[in-house]
């Protein structure tokens, strides 16, 4: 087997930008059913991703981003990510996220204003996803 073979392309973007492509060992998202790891010649899948990490593995690096949501495609030796939004996770806004999570929680409680709750929990989920992603990089960091 070549060495392109054992690697996966991988393209990561969303409707603004390209955040990454390249190839890596394998690939982890957060699909609606849980976590999926994908490695070269994995058999083809269309998965709708939800707000969480995705990480991408290349020999002893490992490379950390954020989806809102999105659309995984696997073919054997091609990963897209079409997100809705997408950043590295060092580049996350730890703040902004605080504040969105406060805005989304405050928003579900009450029960007098005229919300769009389904936009609510999205938002929150993304938040609480974001937060969550942040807080374990700080952890990777004090651990390293």
């Amino acid at each position: 087997m070549s060495e392109t073979t054992t690697k996966l392309r991988i393209d990561i973007v969303s409707a603004e930008n390209e955040v990454f492509s390249g190839e890596a060992d394998y690939i982890v998202a957060m699909g609606e059913a849980g976590e999926v790891g994908i490695a070269p010649g994995h058999m083809p899948l269309l998965a709708k991703l939800k707000p969480g990490e995705i990480r991408l593995r290349t020999g002893s690096t490992e490379d950390s981003f954020y989806v809102s949501s999105g659309i995984l495609e696997v073919q054997p030796h091609l990963v897209t990510v079409l997100a809705d939004t997408v950043a590295r996770a060092a580049d996350l806004d730890e703040l902004a996220a605080i504040q969105a999570k406060e805005r989304a929680e405050k928003a579900l409680a009450d029960k007098k204003s005229e919300i769009d709750f389904t936009k609510a929990n999205a938002a929150l989920a993304e938040a609480v996803a974001q937060l969550r992603l942040i807080s374990k990089l700080r952890d990777q960091i004090k651990h390293s």
